[in-house]
């Protein structure tokens, strides 16, 4: 009976450490170096650069990148022009509600349950005049 009770503690005491997770090994402390931190700001500085450098679209211009026929799919909001190509809710130049590449968008994007925070991560091709 000794030797099932000193199993079960054991039992309980790897069960015990197995849920706290157990691991005593240390976290690495942050190695990045003031270069990868640059690197970072750079990219961000792309993208708000790429508005500046980027082209210049009228609608007559952005009305020809509609998602169809091997088109890219572009849409403008608030003056800026956002690549929808890759975006699976985008296929074929349409969006939900009948919401269509190659225009501006910037009242239905503001009218949307999910608002304009879906575009902070899509390619910015350029600016609309």
């Amino acid at each position: 009976m000794k030797k099932f009770n000193g199993l079960l503690v054991l039992s309980m005491t790897a069960f015990v450490l197995a849920a706290c997770g157990g691991d005593t090994t240390t976290e690495e402390p942050d190695t990045s170096t003031s270069e990868e931190s640059t690197e970072e700001n750079t990219t961000e500085e792309t993208d708000a650069s790429a508005v500046e450098e980027g082209q210049v679209f009228t609608l007559e211009e952005l009305s020809e990148y509609n998602g169809q026929d091997g088109n890219p799919a572009y849409v403008a909001v608030d003056g800026v022009v956002y690549d929808v190509s890759d975006i699976g809710a985008w296929e074929g130049g349409e969006h939900f509600g009948g919401v269509m590449a190659g225009a501006d968008n910037s009242e239905k994007i503001s009218a949307s349950p999910h608002g304009s925070s879906v575009l902070e991560n899509l390619p910015i091709v350029g600016t609309l005049e």
